[in-house]
């Protein structure tokens, strides 16, 4: 990134006008990065988790390359209930037992919404909301985490619930953190900021996540 303000201003502000700069860039960074790390091709950019095609095979174990993907049974939308509990255990159980211990959701909010009123054959919820400050609440057991890049439910075929042991299944490396160059002669009068930062991230391990597309 390279923002630009003009010297005059940057004396004049009566607030930090070049610290807000940085502080806009970075969090530009960070929410492009985490959109890659959902969704990005892997060009020039981190690739996203759910940009990997089904596995093949059907005894359950994995290919290199390949993520297993359940399926619904019902474009855009969780079948009624219990079946779409029995969708959520699908994924659960899928997962060998030592990437389970630690595993947990990902999803948007907007799919978590419609989670949350997953009932059981007996009226039952499975979500369970946390009363200690800093825990997540948690389905059938497990934490929830925010993924607010993933698809949201509603669209035909999207992956829109994963589960799995992130820690393992999927590796972030920042090379350079953010660092900036003031440079206030290539633009004059302008002060430009020129601000990079390198970072990748790629699945690693293909049997620790599971995905659930909402198709037919």
């Amino acid at each position: 990134a390279n923002p630009h303000a003009s010297q005059q201003g940057l004396e004049d502000a009566e607030t930090d006008l070049e610290g807000w700069l940085v502080r806009k860039v970075a969090d530009k960074f960070a929410r492009a990065e985490n959109a890659a790390f959902v969704t990005g091709d892997g060009n020039g950019k981190p690739r996203g988790f759910t940009t990997y095609p089904d596995t093949a095979l059907d005894d359950g174990s994995v290919e290199v390359g390949k993520i297993q993907q359940f399926v619904t049974g019902s474009s855009g939308a969780f079948r009624s209930d219990p079946d779409g509990l029995n969708d959520l255990l699908d994924l659960v159980y899928g997962l060998k037992s030592a990437y389970r211990s630690r595993a947990n959701w990902a999803m948007n909010r907007m799919t978590l919404g419609a989670t949350r009123k997953l009932q059981d054959s007996d009226g039952n919820y499975q979500w369970q909301p946390s009363n200690i400050v800093g825990q997540p609440s948690t389905l059938m057991g497990y934490p929830l985490a925010s993924f607010e890049d993933m698809p949201t439910f509603s669209t035909a075929n999207a992956l829109a619930i994963a589960f799995g042991d992130f820690g393992e299944a999927y590796q972030i490396v920042d090379r350079v953190g953010i660092s900036v160059l003031r440079d206030p002669y290539s633009a004059k009068p302008e002060v430009t900021f020129y601000t990079r930062k390198r970072v990748g991230g790629d699945v690693v391990n293909f049997e620790a996540i599971k995905l659930l597309k909402f198709g037919a």
